[in-house]
């Protein structure tokens, strides 16, 4: 069951990854959505990714400066058109954010790497899956892209106002991603995580503590299967018991949903203004 739950989603990822020709589905991306020209070649992995951005809707009208999150799996977020099983919707519900006067934010948006991802995303070497590359790919977005985007867009650099997020595999390399680079991070989205991949290693998230004054929203589908809920909730108490402050730490077990990306679509709003402390 565990192969059957995270095979599948990698799977749908590699066949929108793979297509050659151009894409049968319009686009559903706003106009707030980018697609960045650049090359950002990731160092000690000799490969390169895409990278999307969004902005909100009033960024070029104004000289404000904007907190970010940066995202896994961007094929996924904000475009039907790149998304296989469905996108997350994230320009659709910020957009609907900033309208309300809720929260106005910059999204980075990090391609998955196909056949990588199961590498990439993970910080524990796989007997299966291969050599862990999730330390290289959260240093990638440490040193090589957050350094771009802080230059190139009007941001909030520190680390209150940086945020990291995604499900699955991303779900894991968020938590990791803020355990590792807790000056650069300060607010993790844990959604779906995979710990299962770990094996006993689970046990290196359990012991290790993020910094106190970090947010950290972990999110699960009931209906996930296999070790998924009681992994998390192991974790999850696990971060209490370390103390981290109960006020800044948020588990929401969704009860009938499953592990999909309509599911993500419907907790990412709830999840970013918790994150980001906007009033809901």
């Amino acid at each position: 069951m565990r192969q059957f739950i995270f095979s599948l989603p990698l799977v749908l990822i590699l066949v929108a990854c793979s297509e050659s020709e151009p894409q049968s589905k319009p686009s559903t991306a706003s106009s707030e959505v980018t697609v960045l020209s650049e090359a950002f070649v990731m160092p000690d992995l000799d490969r390169s990714r895409q990278v999307r951005l969004y902005l909100p809707p009033g960024y070029a009208s104004s000289d404000k400066r904007y907190p970010v999150l940066y995202m896994h799996d961007g094929q996924n977020l904000f475009d039907h058109a790149t998304a296989y099983a469905g996108e997350w919707g994230v320009d659709e519900t910020l957009n609907e954010l900033a309208s309300a006067g809720l929260l106005e934010l910059i999204v980075v948006g990090i391609d998955n790497g196909g056949e990588k991802r199961m590498t990439e995303l993970n910080p524990v070497d796989h007997a299966k899956f291969g050599k862990a590359e999730g330390k290289a790919y959260v240093e990638f977005i440490a040193n090589t892209v957050k350094p771009y985007i802080d230059q190139h867009y009007r941001t909030l650099a520190d680390v209150e106002h940086t945020a990291i997020m995604g499900s699955s595999l991303g779900g894991l390399i968020s938590h990791y991603a803020i355990l590792q680079f807790p000056d650069v991070f300060g607010k993790a989205g844990i959604f779906s995580p995979s710990y299962w991949i770990t094996g006993e290693q689970v046990r290196w998230f359990e012991n290790h503590s993020a910094a106190k004054e970090a947010r950290l929203y972990f999110y699960m589908g009931g209906k996930e299967g296999d070790s998924m809920v009681p992994d998390v909730e192991r974790v999850y108490q696990a971060v209490l018991s370390k103390r981290h402050p109960a006020e800044l730490t948020r588990y929401h077990l969704v009860a009938d949903a499953e592990h999909n990306e309509a599911a993500w679509r419907n907790e990412f709003k709830t999840a970013v203004l918790w994150l980001f402390n906007s009033k809901p």
